[in-house]
């Protein structure tokens, strides 16, 4: 029989996490996040198998930031005028951004010298989630004379988290099927005149 890896172990524990050996520790993680900021650095990634497969190495330029984002859809003031209830418009608004795309956009907006490459849920309590966010250092020479990193220099990745290009932000986009079926997604919602007014 054939050893299991320390990356498949670490996976499987996260697929059934109540049922696994570190939910207590979790647990703890919980109340320990809750008290700190809603963005912070952090020394070492939480889901290191997640965070290989996303492309994070061990190495200088690297950086993994933990961002909090509330949970649940938005739900604005109830309006006190005249209005048909159904007018109001108040209730089930749902976001145009997914909670992971937003918490990539706050862990850029605090390291804006920085590049987002993606980011993974790390867990979640009654009131907040939390995800890890990989973030490249594109001035250190480690990044740039990576063959396998420096794109990530090319002007085009300017702000690529702003605009939809990591993985959370093509999935908000539409973008994750194939050519049948995503005509009127590309290469833009904006372009194909489908925004709500």
């Amino acid at each position: 029989m054939q050893a299991s890896s320390t990356y498949s172990v670490v996976r499987d524990a996260w697929k059934d996490l109540k049922g696994s050996e570190i939910y207590g520790l979790q647990k703890q993680r919980m109340i320990e996040w809750r008290k700190s900021g809603a963005t912070e650095r952090v020394e070492y990634p939480t889901r290191i198998d997640r965070a290989r497969e996303l492309g994070y190495k061990s190495k200088s330029g690297f950086v993994i930031v933990r961002s909090r984002v509330r949970r649940g859809g938005s739900h604005r003031p109830k309006i006190m005028g005249g209005r048909r209830p159904r007018r109001m418009a108040y209730s089930k608004l749902t976001p145009k951004k997914s909670i992971q795309w937003i918490a990539e956009e706050r862990a850029a907006d605090k390291y804006p010298n920085m590049e987002v490459l993606n980011s993974y849920y790390v867990g979640e309590d009654g009131l907040y989630k939390y995800y890890e966010i990989i973030l490249l250092d594109k001035s250190n020479p480690v990044i740039s004379n990576d063959p396998k990193l420096s794109w990530i220099l090319d002007p085009a990745q300017k702000g690529r988290v702003y605009r939809g290009l990591t993985s959370a932000g093509f999935k908000g986009r539409g973008l994750r099927t194939g050519r049948k079926g995503s005509a009127k997604s590309r290469p833009s919602i904006r372009a194909n005149g489908r925004l709500r007014r």
